[in-house]
Formats: structure tokens, C-alpha cells, sequence
């Protein structure tokens, strides 16, 4: 049981994710979230979770980061609570 409570206070305390940057560079670049999903390959449940703001994978953040010319603090930060 202690370690369930645990684990719950553990993942409020790490913050939460925001791709608020990667949405603004898209709109800077004249790119729209369909030609963006195209352009990196990624499946629409991946942007499904980009939209929401949930965590995804450093690979993928990666080939956003790649294929847009890019840093990952350009597409994304942690919000701390």
C-alpha cells in the first residue's frame, strides 16, 4: 500500500510536459499539424498524446528535433508544480 502512495506522489512532483513551443515554431514556419505529422511519421496516436500534452518518446521527440532543425527546449518544457 505505501508504495502505491508512493508512486502517486512521485509522478505529481515530476511536473507535467508542454509542447507549447513546438505548436508556436509551426505556426512561425507555416506548418500545419497534419504537414507536421507527415513530415516526422508519426502515427496519429502520437499526435493524439502531443495534442493532449502527454508524455511521448525521446525517439520521437528526437526526429521532431531533427527534422524541423531543431533543439528539444525549442519544442517542449517541464512545468513544474
Amino acid at each position: 500500500m505505501k508504495t502505491d502512495i508512493y508512486k502517486k506522489d512521485r509522478k505529481e512532483s515530476m511536473g507535467k510536459i508542454s509542447y507549447k513551443r513546438l505548436w508556436i515554431l509551426l505556426i512561425e514556419r507555416g506548418i500545419t499539424k497534419p504537414q507536421f505529422r507527415e513530415m516526422c511519421g508519426i502515427s496519429t496516436g502520437t499526435m493524439t498524446k502531443l495534442n493532449k500534452g502527454e508524455p511521448v518518446s525521446l525517439t520521437v521527440l528526437m526526429r521532431v528535433c531533427t527534422v524541423l532543425q531543431c533543439d528539444l527546449n525549442d519544442v517542449c518544457e517541464i512545468k513544474r508544480p
